[in-house]
């Protein structure tokens, strides 16, 4: 799986040649594709999410309820919700995953640093009820490190690249494994 938590765009309205490269990378990616949109690439009218045909591996949350796909054929249903707007309310808030053996995974958008954040906040007490086995976040600019809420796994890789001179440092993403209901994620530079 390929989990992209928002923001692969600075607005809704992406320039058409890098939408070309990005579905045609994706088109080649072997893996199912999972995209949450975020604050800066919400799915607004004309936004490219709601308005192209994108590879059949790819599957856009495109509502703020969250939503699943089940793949069985993986052990896994994977959740998400995606930003209509700008700003979010808390879309994890009074969210529960099943519980019938499958791995419960979920790719969102979502501060979990500031509890009063217009994007999205997200509590420790919400990841850890859950019932998620793992959360992939976005929005930090930072990464976090594989953190834990009780039986939830967290993270946020943090930005790919530097988005400002105050962006410094090793950017990158996470590569990991689910098994047996824990979690282990390697930073790629």
């Amino acid at each position: 799986l390929l989990l992209l938590a928002g923001d692969l765009f600075d607005s809704a309205d992406a320039d058409p040649g890098t939408l070309e490269v990005l579905m045609e990378a994706l088109a080649d990616c072997p893996a199912r594709v999972f995209i949450a949109p975020g604050n800066h690439d919400c799915c607004l009218p004309g936004s490219a999410y709601l308005h192209r045909e994108w590879p059949d591996n790819v599957h856009i949350f495109k509502s703020p309820a969250p939503e699943a796909v089940t793949l069985p054929e993986l052990g896994c249903r994977v959740w998400g919700a995606g930003f209509s707007g700008a700003r979010s309310g808390p879309l994890l808030s009074g969210f529960r995953a099943g519980s019938d053996g499958l791995a419960e995974i979920m790719v969102l958008h979502g501060d979990a640093v500031q509890p009063d954040s217009p994007y999205c906040p997200v509590t420790r007490e919400q990841i850890e009820g859950s019932g998620l086995t793992y959360l992939a976040l976005g929005h930090i600019h930072m990464a976090s490190g594989l953190r834990r809420a009780g039986e939830t796994f967290y993270a946020w890789p943090g930005c790919a690249m530097g988005r400002g001179f105050d962006e410094t440092g090793v950017k990158g993403c996470y590569a990991g494994c689910i098994e047996n209901g824990s979690v282990r994620l390697d930073f790629q530079p």
